[in-house]
């Protein structure tokens, strides 16, 4: 896409590496970036099955990392998240993009879509909180979905054994 910015190509390619990292640990595969004045301010990745926390998705581990650099700093989380540019690999699922609209953060960039949970596709979570970020989509999601491809053709080790019984 001619109209991204070389910085934004930058830490979108970032996020990629992340989420190549998560596949790399039988995470599915997305990454996740924090800008802060053109500074990446904190990186993640899924941690779901490393952490056996559901919650753990790579926009909440750095919403964690950035609570925690704001008070190991005596910052004010507001005024920092108000000025984070967000870039996942991923469109964020509906508990992270109502947890990134919640603090304001000032934009979201993802890859793919998310059909099955995404905070836009699924259910417009920014239209029910009325939120200002800005968000933009489609950043090389072929790239994207070739990830997820890459994890859902696998078997997840950490998943609790099948509950279906077999009709004899």
């Amino acid at each position: 896409m001619d109209s991204w910015l070389s910085g934004e190509k930058k830490f979108m390619e970032l996020a990629f590496s992340y989420a190549q990292q998560a596949l790399q640990n039988l995470e599915v595969p997305v990454g996740c970036i924090f800008v802060y004045h053109n500074e990446v301010l904190v990186v993640g990745r899924n941690e779901v099955n490393q952490s056996r926390n559901a919650t753990r998705h790579a926009e909440m581990v750095c919403i964690d990392h950035v609570h925690n650099y704001c008070k190991a700093n005596r910052l004010d989380s507001g005024v920092i998240f108000s000025q984070v540019v967000v870039y996942v690999t991923v469109e964020p699922c509906i508990m992270c993009a109502a947890a990134l609209y919640s603090l304001n953060v000032k934009s979201v960039t993802f890859g793919c879509k998310n059909d099955r949970f995404g905070g836009s596709t699924v259910f417009n979570v920014a239209e029910r909180l009325k939120t200002e970020t800005i968000i933009k989509g489609g950043y090389q999601a072929a790239k994207s979905m070739d990830l997820l491809k890459k994890f859902y053709k696998g078997t997840n080790p950490n998943a609790p054994p099948s509950k279906s019984t077999k009709k004899v």
